[in-house]
Parts: structure tokens; C-alpha cells; sequence
């Protein structure tokens, strides 16, 4: 009897200590903190491209006529002036040609005359009644047609000169040939297109980066804004040029559209040469000692039971939400960078004391239409797009409240370089701390209970934010 009694109270004892694992005792978790400071200085956005370096105007020059290249008065790196002769095709077959229509037309001529003298007697005999008016009609025929061959006998002698006068190759500009094609002796043929037999650039001292720019970031180019890139022949050396043209048609290459933007250099001690590939950065907009927090920051978004549930009542009588960082506003909204705060305007923000200290790089005046190089249009200032880089997103940022959980702080963003963001706020300031992320750590207790039929929430660590 008394071992049933052991047995039984052993079966107590197995039974309250599995339903006090199972029902009283939980794991609490302890969360630390990662923190940062709000600090001021300068932010500049750039966007970051590579391009090939060309010339302003470079000139492919060609051959109209076929032949043998018989002489050449120019080679690589031969500076030479518009109108200069650099090439000659020879003319022996060209000059036999023009001798042809020269006959020809010599043949035409004295049959224009022969069928002048007969139109004329058959005029007279008409007039003296001696020979009928169809013979007349026959004879001033005759003499039309043959006015007509001598005419076409004249354009083909002009033909024939033209074509001799295209056997001298001249220079179409000035400039320093980059590129020569053919060599004497070397039979050139312009039946189907015009072969190409020297490159000319018009000055090497005037550069320009052609630089791809994709579709993400060619909305903040804009013409006027300063650029700089490196070469790998000078890597030590940085070079500036001007944005002067943003080209309208886009390049496609697996479905990612891309822009052309064309960027003006100074080449005066001619480091640069045409064909080098240039990493380029395109210096968008920049701020000086403005508030600024890290972007990861702006990215954390702590789980709900984190967050201090204690609002404020604002002075309309909306009530502001911690969680989301806003009053009444939508929250998908409220943790997007780049935003715009609704129903406010630049105007309005200032009038309100908010500092607008975004610079705009793109300070300058549109040049006027019809400025023609080379008798090509160089301005089209309706096509010149401004860009605003004002600061217009709302975000939020979390702090650590008095009840040791965490509360949101809105703030106006501006400008970020990809490290940092431009914030305004009227409660933040340098030196406050600011949460990047959560690092938790298990810690058991027996001074909790919990309902086994409610589940605990589960916590995330830095990230996990909209961005």
C-alpha cells in the first residue's frame, strides 16, 4: 500500500513539473539596441556612368568615283586645312571619258546643224507652194529631236568633267586626320557605297565624353551640370568637363533602356585621345552642413510589440500613430524615401522656416536657338530639361521613449549620396541618438506566464523597412 502511495506521488510530481514547462514557464527575449548619431555636413549625389571620348566633329571623307589611288598628300596625324588636296584617284579613264562627251557632243552639234539647213529649205518650198506641209512637219521634227540629243550630249560632257574634277580628294575641314584607309596603288570602287579614305577630326583641344546613363538615373542629368571622370591612362588624374546635351533616343540592349548624354572636355594639353573609355561622375546636386542620418536608419522598421503604443493627441485632434510616423496618412507611404509631403509647396515650406539648402548645380542660362557649327543646329533649349532636387520625401526615424520602447520621429528628407540622407526636423538635432537595428538574446525566466493559447510574436532585427 504504501509503495502504491510513492508510485502515485512520483505520477504528481512528473505531471506538475511537465505542466509547469508546458503552461508557466516561457522564454523572454532581451533586446539591445544598435545606435547612431545624427550628425551635420555635406552630401553630394553624383551619378556614376562610363563613356568612350570623341571628337566634336569628326569627318569620314570618301570617294564619289572609282579608281587607283595614285597619289596621297596626307597620312596620320596630318594636320591639314579645308580645301587642301590630300588625295588623288587617277583620272586616265576619266579624262578619256570627258574626251567622249566631247565628241559626242561635237557629233550632236553638226547634226543639229544639217537638220537646221533642211527645216529651213523645206520652209521655202512650203512657202513657194513647191513641197507639202507633212514634209515640213517631218523636217521640224527631225530638228527638235535631234536639239534635244545635243543638249543631253552637253549634260553628259558636264557629267564626265564632274566626275573628273572628284578624282582630287580635298579636305571638306579643317582638322588632324586620325585615321587613314587606303594606300597608293589600292583600287577603290564607289559603285555601291562611298569608301571611306581618311578620318578627320576638326580640333582635338575641344573633347567629348558620350556617356551612357541609364533610365533610373538620367532623371537627375540635366545640361549645365559639372562632370568628372578618370581614364586608365592618367588613373591619378581627374578630369571635368560640362554636360551640354542629353539625346532623346533611347538605346535598348536587353531590354535596359539607356541614354546618351554628351559631356564637353577641354583637351588643351591633349591627354586625351579619341576612342578612350572614361568612368564618369556626374555631380547632380550638394548640400553643406545640413542634419544627416545613415540610410540604413531610415530602412528599420521594428516589429509591433517594440514600439511604444502610447500616441499623442496633435492640436486638430487626429491622433499621431508611432507606428507609422504620421497622422492619419498612409503607411505604405510615410516609409518611402523621395515622397512628396502632401499639400505642401517649396513656397510653403520656407514660409514655414523649413531651410530649403539643396544647391542646384544646374544654375545657368539656356543658350540661344539657331547657334549653328558645321551647319548644324548645337541648341534646342525646348528640349533642355531643368531638374529640382529639392527636398520633398517624408520618412521616419526611431528613437528610445522613457518606457524603454521605441517611438518615431518624422522627418523631411532631402538629398542622399547612397551613405547618408539630408533630414529636417524640428525635434531632432546633432548628437541625438537615433536606432539602426535590433540585436535580441535569449533569456529564460519563470516570472512570466503566458496562455498556451495565444502565440508570441516574433522579433526582426535591422532592415526588413520599406525602403
Amino acid at each position: 500500500m504504501r509503495g502504491k502511495l510513492i508510485v502515485a506521488i512520483a505520477i504528481v510530481l512528473v505531471l506538475g513539473t511537465v505542466s509547469y514547462l508546458a503552461f508557466f514557464r516561457t522564454v523572454t527575449k532581451k533586446y539591445d539596441y544598435r545606435f547612431d548619431q545624427i550628425s551635420k555636413g555635406d552630401i553630394t549625389t553624383t551619378v556614376t556612368a562610363t563613356g568612350n571620348i570623341n571628337a566634336v566633329i569628326s569627318v569620314d571623307v570618301g570617294t564619289q568615283v572609282s579608281g587607283i589611288i595614285s597619289r596621297l598628300y596626307a597620312d596620320f596625324n596630318s594636320i591639314v586645312k579645308e580645301g587642301q588636296v590630300i588625295a588623288q584617284i587617277d583620272s586616265t579613264f576619266l579624262v578619256q571619258a570627258v574626251h567622249d562627251a566631247e565628241a559626242s557632243l561635237a557629233r550632236a552639234r553638226a547634226q543639229l546643224a544639217d537638220n537646221k539647213r533642211a527645216l529651213d529649205r523645206e520652209k521655202v518650198l512650203v512657202e513657194k507652194k513647191l513641197d507639202m506641209q507633212i514634209n515640213l512637219d517631218a523636217a521640224l521634227t527631225t530638228y527638235e529631236s535631234n536639239d534635244a540629243a545635243r543638249k543631253q550630249a552637253e549634260a553628259s560632257l558636264e557629267r564626265a568633267k564632274i566626275n573628273l574634277a572628284y578624282s582630287t580628294i580635298y579636305a571638306p575641314i579643317d582638322g588632324v586626320i586620325i585615321n587613314r584607309q587606303v594606300n597608293v596603288g589600292q583600287t577603290v570602287a564607289a559603285s555601291f557605297s562611298s569608301p571611306t579614305l581618311y578620318t578627320i577630326v576638326n580640333d582635338l583641344r575641344k573633347m567629348q565624353v558620350l556617356a551612357t546613363i541609364g533610365e533610373v538615373d538620367i532623371g537627375g542629368i540635366s545640361v549645365g551640370q559639372q562632370a568628372t571622370f578618370t581614364v586608365d591612362a592618367y588613373p591619378d588624374e581627374t578630369f571635368t568637363g560640362t554636360v551640354s546635351q542629353i539625346r532623346l533616343a533611347p538605346v535598348t540592349v536587353q531590354n535596359v533602356v539607356s541614354y546618351t548624354v554628351v559631356i564637353d572636355v577641354n583637351n588643351d594639353r591633349l591627354k586625351l585621345m579619341p576612342g578612350m573609355t572614361a568612368n564618369v561622375k556626374v555631380l547632380v546636386a550638394t548640400v553643406s552642413d545640413v542634419l544627416r542620418v545613415p540610410n540604413m536608419a531610415l530602412r528599420f522598421q521594428p516589429s509591433g510589440d517594440l514600439i511604444d503604443s502610447t500616441g499623442t493627441v496633435s492640436s486638430n485632434g487626429r491622433r499621431f500613430s508611432q507606428a507609422t510616423g504620421d497622422s492619419g496618412g498612409s503607411a505604405h507611404d510615410s516609409g518611402r524615401l523621395g515622397r512628396g509631403w502632401p499639400g505642401r509647396s517649396r513656397q510653403q515650406d520656407s514660409a514655414s522656416g523649413v531651410p530649403d539648402s539643396t544647391v542646384s548645380i544646374a544654375q545657368r542660362a539656356l543658350r540661344p536657338a539657331g547657334e549653328t557649327k558645321f551647319g548644324i543646329i548645337q541648341s534646342f533649349p525646348e528640349f533642355e530639361k531643368l531638374t529640382d532636387r529639392s527636398a520633398t520625401g517624408r520618412a521616419r526615424v526611431w528613437v528610445v521613449s522613457s518606457t524603454g520602447k521605441l517611438k518615431a520621429k518624422p522627418v523631411k528628407t532631402g538629398i542622399t549620396d547612397g551613405k547618408y540622407t539630408e533630414v529636417t526636423s524640428p525635434d531632432l538635432k546633432p548628437g541625438d541618438q537615433i536606432v539602426m537595428g535590433v540585436i535580441n538574446s535569449s533569456v529564460s525566466t519563470t516570472n512570466q506566464t503566458r496562455s498556451p493559447l495565444t502565440g508570441g510574436s516574433q522579433q526582426r532585427g535591422m532592415g526588413g523597412g520599406p525602403r
